[in-house]
This record gives structure tokens, sequence and C-alpha cells, in this order.
């Protein structure tokens, strides 16, 4: 039978398709590394990786293999930090990534609500930007994150936990800061300031879908990561951006805000790893709730 050490021995293989960086990084010489993975294949009954003279390459065997080996090796450290946890009168330690949004919504009162009803849990609080926060959840990094929706990923639930509307940052001095509502018609010459997509799919999405009711394609002029820079741009007056409202908080200096007509919607949920042993975690979900 496989047992976790070779499963550790070949998660470290499949990762780096290299004998001997897999070695170095399990601190073995090579030729240890080699008998436990052929004796893997042979317990298993079935070829994980295909050798050649240059390269090595898993089979589909081995690919299904990495990914149960890894939700394994997830499972079987979440059980020894719990008997840890029991062993040393902690009762649980629960750590939670969040998208900076979370923080001027609903992070400060789900904190208040969990450390004032399980003040045996130990909260870790991390910031993240949302397009991280999925493969953070499922290598074991976080036990929960609060993000925009992320789509069906294979390992991870959620649930809706605050919805908020968009609205339009714009400079101070800039002439629709003189409306009281914003039509998409209105910013047809607009510089654009956003967040790519690819780190903000979902916020993206929302945006873009505002636009696309009245047949209007969006132009984005500028993209980065962060709300808080894309606040900061805007009272540069280097163009507007759509975002959530609770970016008013910031109160940065020469940004004013305006309401969107038929404005958008954007969830924010709390998602995690089914696989999650955690048993602080039906705690955080059941404050959620």
């Amino acid at each position: 039978m496989a047992d976790i050490r070779q499963m550790r021995y070949f998660v470290a293989l499949a990762e780096t398709l290299h004998f001997g960086r897999a070695a170095e990084r399990l601190h073995l010489t090579q030729p240890p590394l080699s008998r436990q993975i052929a004796a893997l294949e042979k317990s298993l009954g079935v070829k994980l990786l295909e050798r050649h003279t240059r390269h090595t390459q898993l089979t589909r065997a081995g690919q299904r293999f990495l990914e149960d080996a890894k939700a394994t090796l997830i499972a079987f450290d979440q059980a020894c930090q719990n008997a840890r946890l029991a062993e040393s009168g902690e009762l649980g330690e629960l750590k939670i990534g969040f998208m900076m949004h979370a923080a001027f919504t609903v992070l400060p009162r789900l904190t208040r609500r969990l450390i004032s009803s399980h003040p045996q849990v130990k909260v870790n609080l991390r910031e993240s930007l949302p397009s991280a926060l999925p493969d953070d959840l499922l290598s074991g990094r976080f036990d929960a994150g609060i993000m925009f929706p992320p789509g069906r990923i294979r390992g991870l639930d959620f649930q809706v936990i605050h919805t908020e509307s968009l609205c339009l940052a714009v400079p101070a001095s800039h002439r629709l800061a003189r409306r009281s509502r914003i039509t998409p018609n209105d910013l047809l010459r607009e510089a654009l300031i956003a967040a790519p997509e690819e780190v903000s799919p979902a916020l993206r999405e929302t945006i873009a879908m505002w636009f696309r009711a009245e047949g209007i394609t969006p132009t984005f002029r500028l993209e980065t990561q962060l709300q808080q820079t894309i606040i900061t741009l805007v009272a540069e007056e280097l163009g507007v951006a759509l975002v959530p409202e609770s970016m008013k908080k910031l109160a940065i200096t020469g940004v004013v805000y305006r309401s969107l007509a038929s404005a958008p919607q954007i969830e924010h949920v709390i998602a995690w790893h089914t696989g999650n042993l955690n048993p602080s975690l039906p705690l955080l979900l059941k404050a959620c709730a």
C-alpha cells in the first residue's frame, strides 16, 4: 500500500518533473527517490510517470493520482494540526484570506461576531488578490476566503454573504462630478480604469455587462491590480472608474462618487475547500449565516 511518505515524494517529483530537483527539495539523493517511486507504482499497479532521457512526464494515471495525493496530504496535515491543537488546549485556529473590499464591508463585523461567540478560536487574517484566493484555498494556505464569486471550481464551495452596488469614481473637477446619476452613454469618451480581468474576473465582467446592456463595449485605458491604486489614479485625473460603493470609505482627496443608472450589483462570498477538516471552519460558516 502507498504511504504518506511515498505520496510526498511523488508530489515533489510531479511538481518538478525532475528527479534531481525533487531529490534536492526532499533532502534526498536520487537513488532512494527512484526506489520509492518505483515501489509506489508497483503497489498501485499503474505507471505514474513516463521516464525519458531528457525529461519526465506524468501519465494520465499520474495526473489523477497527483490531484488525489495533494488532497490526501492536505487532509493528513490538517489532522496532525488538529491533534496538536487539542493536545495544547487550543480549540481552534482559522486562517482567512480576504480581498481588500471585504475590509470595508463584511470582514470587521464577521470577525467581531466570530471572536465574540468563540473566543477560543484564534483568527489569522491575510489580505490577498481575488484571483489568488481560490488556489490558496485549494492548497490549504487558507481555511476560508472572502472574495467575489469564483465560479465553479472543483473542490471549492461558497455562499453569498454580502451584496453591494457599483458607483462611479470621478475627479472632483470632472464634468461628470456635477451629475447625480451616470449612464453608460455618459462614459463613451472617458478613459476607464479597472483591475485586469485575470485579477478580478467577476468585477470586470459586472462592469462590462452594465455597458453591454446599452449596446456599448467599454474601453479600458488603464489597468492596475489594487482598487486603492485605481482611486489614486482617478484623483490624479487619469481617468474614471466603476468601483464597489465600499471604496468610498477610502476618502481620498480629489475624488467624488456618483450613482449609476440601473447600478450593477457585485456579490461577496465566503469560499472554502470542501475537503477542509478544520473543526473551526463550521463555526465560521455559521457566523456568516
